[in-house]
């Protein structure tokens, strides 16, 4: 039904997540995880709201899918290297399209999506003047906490509609982080290796991501001041291979795109205001999958 996987704050949709936390309120990624550390027992809160879109239906049907998220992430510094994270979103998605009885509407209603636990490692830190560089890999586990079980009067809602997978699914990747006084420069690769519940396996998800983040104002570093702003542009490289029901591959999912995010980030020594939005610049995907169209993001972190 759509080439996008709208079921977890995953990388197809959502481009997973939300995870850019730091130690201290400083720049960071926006659409995907830093590389910097969470201070030994400190905490941050992360509270994004994200808007997702997607038409340009090939088919009669004129499909149209609409999906928002409000995408929850808790970071704990467990050690100077270690940091966990869980992250829980809360789903709502709507799916019409042209039937022979005329258009109709299918929705999940909202609910909460899969829950993920990961933790991140510092396996290398440079620290000079002026300059901080981090690389850090990850792993962690997509766990079915979501319901993947709703219906509707037309009876069983299709699997990319429900709020969870039914599947436990693993999570790896590496984030890196280069940061000055002026600008910080983040890329992560991340992999999802979906596997099969009821009959269903939503296809492995591989995802390539960069970000530069700029400091517009002040222009000039002085004592006392109390908040940056930042321009942020980032990029989101997403490969999904093809859903299965019943291990037969799904022609009509999975593909591959690229897209753009601009956004800005107001930061202050406790707290962030972000906002960015994911436009896609190219898109492969396969048969009639439908193409995204935009996703808005907005949100902000707290560190206590």
């Amino acid at each position: 039904m759509t080439g996008k996987r709208v079921s977890a704050p995953g990388a197809a949709a959502f481009a997973l997540c939300a995870l850019s936390l730091a130690t201290g309120a400083q720049a960071a990624p926006i659409t995907f995880n830093t590389a910097l550390p969470v201070a030994v027992g400190r905490f941050i809160f992360r509270e994004q709201f994200l808007r997702m879109e997607a038409g340009g239906d090939p088919t009669p049907a004129r499909r149209s899918l609409r999906a928002s998220a409000a995408v929850s992430v808790l970071a704990w510094g467990a050690t100077p290297d270690l940091a966990l994270f869980g992250i829980l979103p809360y789903l709502d998605k709507r799916l019409e399209l042209d039937t022979g009885a005329g258009r109709v509407a299918r929705s999940s209603g909202g609910g909460f999506g899969d829950f993920t636990l990961l933790g991140r490692y510092t396996a290398y830190r440079y620290d000079g003047a002026g300059v901080n560089f981090r690389v850090a890999p990850f792993a962690g586990v997509q766990m079915p906490s979501g319901d993947d079980a709703r219906r509707d009067g037309m009876g069983a809602l299709p699997r990319p509609l429900q709020p969870g997978t039914g599947a436990w699914d693993p999570v790896v990747g590496v984030a890196s982080t280069y940061q000055t006084l002026r600008y910080e420069l983040d890329g992560q690769f991340r992999y999802q290796a979906n596997t099969a519940a009821d009959g269903f396996r939503f296809g492995d998800v591989a995802e390539l991501d960069g970000s530069v983040q700029y400091r517009l104002w002040p222009w000039h570093l002085g004592a006392g001041l109390p908040a940056f702003v930042y321009g942020v542009l980032e990029f989101n490289l997403v490969h999904q291979a093809r859903n299965e029901a019943g291990g037969v591959p799904d022609p009509d999912s999975g593909g591959t795109t690229l897209a753009l995010a601009p956004g800005l980030q107001y930061v202050t020594r406790k707290w962030i205001l972000e906002a960015a939005v994911q436009v896609p610049v190219a898109q492969n995907l396969n048969g009639t999958a439908l193409r995204g169209d935009y996703t808005v993001r907005a949100g902000f972190r707290v560190n206590f």
